[in-house]
This record gives structure tokens, C-alpha cells and sequence, in this order.
């Protein structure tokens, strides 16, 4: 599993648009939000760069933990 900070996650909709986001390059994915440590688990078949790329395109600022 790969994991990534994520800044500005607050509430279930960021958690929904993040998973969505990801999702949508890969069905498949699993994704795990912890908002109070401000991370994302991501495991897929996605490069960390993918998911990235997925992430910031929402509108977050994320880097690989």
C-alpha cells in the first residue's frame, strides 16, 4: 500500500471526491482516508505519480509519505 499526505482533506466529501478520483483511473483501487492524520492509502496497480497526479487535479495538495 502506498501512502501519501494529503493537506486540505476536512470532511466525507473530500474523502468521496479523493476515492472517486483514484477510482477512476483504477476500479479496482482500494483507498483509505485517515482525515485526522491527513493521509491516503492507496493500493493499485497506479504509480504513485498516477495517483498523485489524481489527487492534485482535485484541488489538494498531496506528496508520497
Amino acid at each position: 500500500m502506498q501512502v501519501f499526505n494529503v493537506q486540505g482533506m476536512s470532511c466525507g466529501h473530500c474523502v468521496k471526491t479523493i476515492t472517486t478520483a483514484v477510482q477512476a483511473l483504477d476500479p479496482a483501487a482500494s483507498v483509505r482516508v485517515d482525515l485526522a492524520a491527513r493521509e491516503v492509502g492507496v493500493e493499485s496497480a497506479l504509480s504513485a505519480d498516477q495517483v498523485i497526479e489524481a489527487i492534485r487535479e482535485e484541488g489538494y495538495e498531496v506528496k508520497l509519505v
